[in-house]
C-alpha cells in the first residue's frame, strides 16, 4: 500500500517517510497535487552472507584479508585527519 506526501510534508516528516519505506511501503511525493517522485524499498539480495559481502569488499579493494581477520586498505595518499592537523598547527 502506498502513502502520498506533499514535498513540504515529506521534508517535515522525513523520519516518518523512511519508516514507511523500511516497513515495505512505497511513498509517493507530490508537488502541487501532481506525483513527482516515489521512494520505495531497495531490493535485498537473496542469500547474501557476510562472507559474500566481505569478498565483494575485497574485490573492490576496500578490505584486505589478513588470515582470519580483515583490515582496511591503507591509502598512500592519506591526508592527516582533523585532529592531526589541529595538533600540528597548535605545535607550530
Amino acid at each position: 500500500m502506498g502513502v502520498t506526501y506533499s514535498v513540504y510534508e515529506a521534508k517535515a516528516r522525513f523520519s516518518e517517510v523512511i519508516r514507511q519505506v523500511r516497513e515495505g511501503n512505497t511513498v509517493t511525493v507530490s508537488y502541487r497535487g501532481e506525483p513527482v517522485a516515489e521512494i520505495r524499498p531497495t531490493p535485498k539480495p537473496e542469500h547474501e552472507t557476510l562472507a559474500d559481502r566481505l569478498d565483494a569488499l575485497e574485490r573492490k579493494g576496500v578490505l584486505v584479508s589478513a588470515g582470519k581477520r580483515w583490515r582496511p586498505v591503507a591509502s598512500e595518499d592519506r591526508r592527516p585527519g582533523v585532529v592531526e592537523r589541529f595538533l600540528a598547527e597548535r605545535h607550530e
